[in-house]
């Protein structure tokens, strides 16, 4: 599920008999649980709204969803091949790689 830019992982306690969800896309511990799978969204939404809320109360920003920036490491022989394709498919190694990470992810 996701909402203003959050998003979350739901799973089932089949114990207690209630879903539960946390937000996984920022370090902050966001948590939200219902009985009933129709109101799992509203409690979501509604405990993302709440977030938002107290962090405004503590004048704190809000932590925000992953900023689209990571550091990879890789073989420098790897890199070099990485480059060599981007170069012959016409593209930045920055959108070579993000376009093989979303062909890989959707497949």
């Amino acid at each position: 599920m996701n909402y203003k830019g959050y998003t979350a992982k739901v799973e089932f306690d089949e114990e207690a008999e209630i879903f539960f969800g946390t937000v996984i896309n920022t370090r902050d511990t966001i948590t939200f649980q219902s009985e009933n799978a129709h109101e799992l969204k509203k409690e979501f939404e509604l405990s993302v709204d709440d977030y938002l809320e107290f962090c405004k109360e503590q004048g704190k920003a809000p932590e925000k969803p992953y900023s689209g920036r990571f550091v990879l490491r890789v073989d420098p022989e790897l890199h070099s091949k990485l480059h060599a394709e981007a170069i012959l498919h016409h593209q930045s190694l920055n959108d070579f790689i993000q376009n093989q990470l979303q062909h890989a992810l959707a497949h």
